[in-house]
């Protein structure tokens, strides 16, 4: 089975603790089990839109719109608003903590751990 999995990251190392603040994924495309291919996309973030208010729908669409090709997203901590648009846009999101490298592989082998308290309410 072929998808893609999305790790979001300040610096392309660690999972992001907040999801909006962050700048880039890391996407990693597998196949049968094993990384094939990565590579790094832009992502929009609270930086770029200074007029984000957390009731609003449209910037965390827009943040989601790079990885429409992705089936898993990694992430270390984000908003309500932001997880439920995540959701809806029919992503598996796990939210985790710790190296990227580590988080891809715990999830390739079954035993990554999902935290919901590093969902962030407003």
């Amino acid at each position: 089975m072929n998808y893609k999995i999305a790790a979001v990251t300040q610096d392309g190392l660690y999972l992001s603790s907040h999801f909006g603040m962050a700048p880039l994924y890391r996407v990693f495309t597998i196949e049968d089990g094993r990384i094939v291919a990565e590579e790094q996309r832009p992502k929009p973030h609270h930086g770029q839109h200074p007029q984000h208010h957390h009731g609003s729908e449209q910037p965390h669409a827009d943040m989601f719109a790079p990885i429409r090709d992705c089936r898993v997203l990694l992430c270390g901590g984000m908003g309500s608003p932001a997880y439920q648009k995540a959701l809806e846009a029919g992503l598996e999101v796990v939210l985790t903590g710790g190296e990227i490298a580590s988080a891809v592989q715990a999830y390739l082998q079954g035993r990554i751990d999902h935290d919901p308290r590093r969902i962030h309410h407003h």
